[in-house]
């Protein structure tokens, strides 16, 4: 199944990398994030990547151009340097389609743009370059196609640290609770569609506003809660999380290195997430400070 990687983003809350290169170039580790994303998805089988780039696609270009497998796996040197024998390999059976969609666009209007490179497929993926899960991407993929639904969405718990006041129906302060003790689930930017989404997306529209409004009134939206481990990479603060679980081996995401670990303790999905109350349980409840819900929330 083909890959969609959003990677146009300019990051800027991440300015001290953002300005030199793209967010998706930003280090997790030795690796670049997107490297990260990527390699999740080659773990599950799915190695035919479309990179829909924006912000200084040169940068992600040049790595992959001149990617070294050698500086990500274990090899032999011997003639003095002028033989190279790899003991493992990242990326040579990769299958990479660069393709330029505009600087300003919208998530919607780079999924529009490769349109042309999934219009055929049965399903496809899609997801951001900058969040990392070890979501079951395989159960995933099987829930929604026995839905029958044109769109799957991963739904997790928001994982920035604030606080959130909830007020009664009178107005009064009834709470403070971290957010995720809320009972909200966000948009966790990990999709899997038919083709026939793209007859919900109209020009210029982002693809977590009207288009999955449609297709909720539609029935054709299929919600795939998950309580596991799941990050994005928004704030400086939150690259130092993800570094810190690199250099100690907890990094979770990383699904290709301790999968047997991982059969015997991963948390299963939860349950289905009722699309028609998205907007009834957000009305009490206002964010402690600014920015808190960056992605669509669900109750």
């Amino acid at each position: 199944m083909k890959v969609v990687i959003f990677c146009g983003g300019k990051g800027l809350r991440l300015r001290d990398f953002s300005e030199n290169i793209p967010k998706p170039m930003v280090p997790v580790g030795p690796r670049p994030i997107i490297w990260h994303t990527m390699k999740y998805y080659a773990h599950h089988g799915h190695k035919d990547f479309i990179l829909a780039l924006g912000h200084k696609s040169e940068a992600i270009k040049d790595f992959f151009l001149n990617y070294s497998e050698a500086m990500s796996n274990d090899f032999v040197l011997s003639n003095g340097g002028r033989s190279v024998k790899l003991l493992s390999s990242d990326i040579d059976d990769w299958t990479i389609t660069f393709v330029d969609t505009g600087i300003e666009s919208n998530i919607g209007q780079r999924l529009m743009r490769v349109r042309d490179h999934v219009a055929s497929d049965e399903y496809f993926m899609c997801s951001y370059a900058d969040c990392l899960t070890d979501a079951p991407l395989d159960h995933m993929i099987e829930t929604v196609k026995q839905s029958n639904k044109a769109m799957s969405f991963l739904a997790v718990k928001p994982s920035s640290s604030f606080h959130a006041l909830q007020y009664d129906a009178s107005g009064d302060l009834i709470g403070i609770k971290p957010a995720d003790q809320l009972g909200l689930y966000i948009n966790g930017g990990y999709w899997i569609m038919r083709p026939d989404v793209f007859d919900y997306i109209k020009p210029g529209e982002e693809v977590v506003e009207e288009p999955m409004r449609r297709l909720i009134a539609a029935k054709q939206l299929h919600p795939y809660r998950y309580d596991g481990f799941w990050a994005c990479m928004d704030t400086f603060k939150e690259k130092m999380m993800l570094d810190d679980m690199v250099s100690t081996g907890k990094a979770k995401w990383q699904v290709w290195a301790n999968a047997a670990a991982r059969a015997q303790s991963a948390p299963a999905a939860g349950p289905a997430i009722d699309l028609g109350k998205v907007t009834e349980g957000l009305q009490p409840i206002k964010a402690a400070q600014a920015g808190a819900f960056p992605r669509n929330t669900l109750a």
